[in-house]
């Protein structure tokens, strides 16, 4: 049997390109804030930013520089967009859990359960990503740079989520 090409399902459920996605808008974070951890909480929104299509491409289209408030302005043109975040967190939350899993037992990703934040850890960029997910890995860290730009509280807010 020929092998098939991996459906939008099962590219969302894969839990290795979950916590590719983790770990690199951890580097983002650290990267932007003077390398300290995630707080954990934040890997919760990583799925739900970057594995939503209309979410991923306002992200894509949104520079780097620009920050997080220029991207919930985007989302936010349609308020139940914007409110869809939290709800697709929660959706997304076994998902999440099991791929911060997955990225503890590959060592991308370490957790300090005293402070609640996700490290993640120097490893050299996966090679021959397949065209289709390197935006959603590239959405990933540029949404971790605009996080480690802000205190947590401000990301809820602006993003109207509660952790």
């Amino acid at each position: 049997m020929a092998p098939t090409s991996l459906s939008e399902i099962e590219i969302v459920q894969n839990t290795a390109l979950a916590a590719t996605m983790i770990w690199r808008c951890g580097l983002g974070y650290q990267d932007e804030s003077g390398s300290s951890p995630m707080p954990f909480h934040l890997s919760f929104l990583v799925l739900p930013v970057c594995m939503h299509k209309d979410t991923l491409d306002h992200v894509l289209s949104t520079q780097k520089r620009s920050g997080l408030s220029m991207f919930a302005a985007k989302v936010a043109r349609k308020r139940e967009d914007l409110l869809a975040v939290h709800l697709r967190a929660l959706a997304f939350r076994d998902l999440t859990f099991a791929s911060v899993g997955v990225g503890i037992r590959t060592k991308l990703l370490s957790v300090d359960y005293r402070s609640a934040q996700l490290r993640s850890n120097t490893h050299p960029a996966p090679k021959n990503l397949p065209e289709r997910i390197k935006p959603h890995i590239q959405g990933a860290e540029r949404f971790g740079a605009w996080c480690g730009r802000l205190p947590l509280e401000q990301i809820a807010t602006t993003l109207q989520v509660e952790f």
